[in-house]
Protein backbone atom coordinates (compact mmCIF):
# COMPACT_ATOMS: atom_id res chain seq x y z
CA UNK A 1 0.00 0.00 0.00
CA UNK A 2 1.20 3.79 -0.41
CA UNK A 3 0.30 6.62 1.00
CA UNK A 4 1.41 9.73 -0.18
CA UNK A 5 2.83 11.70 2.20
CA UNK A 6 1.77 15.83 2.29
CA UNK A 7 3.96 18.12 0.44
CA UNK A 8 5.79 20.82 2.55
CA UNK A 9 7.59 24.18 2.02
CA UNK A 10 11.29 24.16 2.74
CA UNK A 11 13.26 26.56 1.79
CA UNK A 12 11.34 30.08 -0.79
CA UNK A 13 10.48 28.39 -3.42
CA UNK A 14 11.20 25.10 -2.68
CA UNK A 15 8.55 21.71 -1.71
CA UNK A 16 9.36 18.57 -0.34
CA UNK A 17 6.72 15.27 -0.42
CA UNK A 18 8.24 12.17 1.01
CA UNK A 19 7.49 9.33 -1.76
CA UNK A 20 8.51 6.24 0.53
CA UNK A 21 10.63 5.53 3.65
CA UNK A 22 11.91 2.60 5.20
CA UNK A 23 14.50 2.75 8.55
CA UNK A 24 17.90 1.92 5.17
CA UNK A 25 16.31 4.04 2.58
CA UNK A 26 14.46 7.40 1.34
CA UNK A 27 12.74 8.92 -1.61
CA UNK A 28 12.19 12.56 -1.76
CA UNK A 29 10.83 14.64 -4.12
CA UNK A 30 11.87 18.24 -4.27
CA UNK A 31 9.91 20.65 -6.28
CA UNK A 32 12.26 24.00 -7.42
CA UNK A 33 10.53 27.32 -8.93
CA UNK A 34 13.20 29.18 -11.15
CA UNK A 35 16.04 30.99 -9.14
CA UNK A 36 15.09 28.88 -5.93
CA UNK A 37 17.79 27.27 -3.75
CA UNK A 38 19.03 24.46 -2.16
CA UNK A 39 21.20 26.02 0.16
CA UNK A 40 24.47 24.71 0.79
CA UNK A 41 24.60 21.90 3.74
CA UNK A 42 25.70 18.83 5.13
CA UNK A 43 25.16 15.64 6.29
CA UNK A 44 26.02 12.26 7.64
CA UNK A 45 23.02 10.23 5.05
CA UNK A 46 24.69 9.74 1.14
CA UNK A 47 22.39 11.28 -1.22
CA UNK A 48 21.23 10.04 -4.90
CA UNK A 49 19.74 12.99 -6.92
CA UNK A 50 17.68 12.30 -10.33
CA UNK A 51 16.83 15.23 -12.01
CA UNK A 52 13.50 14.42 -13.04
CA UNK A 53 12.76 18.05 -14.85
CA UNK A 54 13.95 21.75 -15.15
CA UNK A 55 18.19 22.20 -14.77
CA UNK A 56 20.52 23.30 -11.73
CA UNK A 57 23.55 24.27 -11.25
CA UNK A 58 25.02 22.18 -8.46
CA UNK A 59 27.91 22.40 -6.40
CA UNK A 60 29.35 20.09 -4.22
CA UNK A 61 32.31 20.34 -2.46
CA UNK A 62 34.60 23.06 -4.70
CA UNK A 63 33.21 21.07 -8.25
CA UNK A 64 30.01 23.03 -9.53
CA UNK A 65 27.76 20.94 -12.75
CA UNK A 66 25.00 21.43 -14.49
CA UNK A 67 22.48 19.00 -14.94
CA UNK A 68 19.24 18.39 -16.42
CA UNK A 69 16.31 15.98 -17.30
CA UNK A 70 18.14 12.56 -17.13
CA UNK A 71 20.97 13.63 -15.31
CA UNK A 72 22.05 11.95 -11.68
CA UNK A 73 24.74 12.73 -8.83
CA UNK A 74 26.16 10.69 -6.04
CA UNK A 75 26.92 12.56 -2.69
CA UNK A 76 29.01 11.44 -0.14
CA UNK A 77 28.21 11.83 3.27
CA UNK A 78 29.12 14.47 4.90
CA UNK A 79 29.88 16.26 1.56
CA UNK A 80 28.34 20.12 1.67
CA UNK A 81 26.43 20.93 -1.77
CA UNK A 82 23.51 22.41 -2.88
CA UNK A 83 21.82 23.79 -5.69
CA UNK A 84 20.36 26.66 -7.36
CA UNK A 85 17.30 25.78 -9.88
CA UNK A 86 17.65 28.16 -13.46
CA UNK A 87 14.70 26.30 -14.79
CA UNK A 88 11.89 24.94 -12.63
CA UNK A 89 12.02 21.57 -12.18
CA UNK A 90 12.27 18.33 -9.90
CA UNK A 91 14.94 16.48 -7.92
CA UNK A 92 13.90 12.69 -6.46
CA UNK A 93 16.62 12.08 -4.27
CA UNK A 94 17.32 8.86 -2.41
CA UNK A 95 18.75 9.08 1.27
CA UNK A 96 20.87 6.00 2.90
CA UNK A 97 19.71 5.96 5.94
CA UNK A 98 16.21 7.68 6.29
CA UNK A 99 16.63 11.28 6.66
CA UNK A 100 14.76 10.80 10.23
CA UNK A 101 14.05 14.67 10.12
CA UNK A 102 12.07 14.35 7.56
CA UNK A 103 9.08 12.56 8.66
Amino acid sequence: MVLLNPIVPTDPGVTRQVLADHPNLMMVSFRFDEGAEGLLHQHPHVQATFVKSGRFEFTVGDVKEVLGPGDSIIIPSNQKHGCICQEEGELIDCFTPRRDDFV
